[in-house]
């Protein structure tokens, strides 16, 4: 039997600027590991706005979130920034790497924060995730000397690196060329498939959901399919 690994249930998600508008309606739906998911919907149909729920960043919701079969409170900051660190991995479509630091640092930063490990131990996994991607050569290079591609690469890395139960891209090839999306859509699909790593990723470009293993296909805050 699948493991669970996200689910959400019954939510409801409002805007109160100025007035009360509903902007998700009833959601429900689960995702087992090692499942590759694309969410998709036009511009505006609330997509974001639901990963940015799941991803326990805003807790202003009606319903149920579960990650790893266990809910997440709306109260407990310090709970959910330790969720989001230790079981979530982002992948956005700006990189958000800091350019003042090299690309194993920056790979490594996370795991720092999670202060499971020692920084020994922290930066040989660092290093094994960059060999997974194929840009150990890059190590120590500064940040803002890798190209649009590999710094896409170095973040997946860096999302890597907590060994998270799903990985959550928002828009993650929005920013690059076809060349530099496939690449990135053949990791994230060798990393369903031989590392059987969970991914969910909102995407606007229907080549790339149309090979995941499921859409989710959203309309004016519904799912659709």
């Amino acid at each position: 039997m699948s493991t669970t690994i996200l689910e959400a249930k019954h939510i409801n998600k409002y805007f109160h600027d100025p007035i009360r508008v509903q902007v998700l309606n009833d959601i429900n739906f689960s995702i087992n590991k090692g499942e590759f998911v694309s969410l998709t919907g036009k511009s505006g149909c609330g997509k974001s706005t639901l990963l940015y729920l799941l991803s326990t960043m805003d807790t202003d919701y009606e319903g149920q979130i579960f990650i790893d079969q266990e809910e997440m409170p709306k109260k407990n900051e310090g709970f959910l920034a330790k969720i989001r660190n230790e079981k979530i991995g982002f992948v956005f479509q700006f990189h958000y790497l800091l350019n003042e630091f090299n690309v194993l640092k920056n790979v490594m930063l996370p795991g720092l924060k999670l202060n499971k490990y020692a920084n020994e131990e922290v930066e040989h996994r660092a290093m094994e995730k960059l060999k997974i991607l194929g840009i150990e050569h890059l190590a120590l290079k500064k940040a803002n000397h890798v190209s649009g591609g590999e710094k896409q690469r170095v973040a997946i890395a860096r999302a890597l690196i907590n060994d998270p139960h799903i990985i959550m891209g928002d828009e993650p090839t929005g920013n690059l060329d076809k060349k530099n999306s496939d690449m990135v859509f053949d990791i994230f699909n060798r990393l369903s498939s031989e590392l059987n790593q969970t991914l969910l990723i909102v995407t606007h470009d229907p080549g790339f959901a149309e090979r995941t293993h499921r859409i989710i296909h959203m309309e004016d805050g519904r799912i659709i399919h």
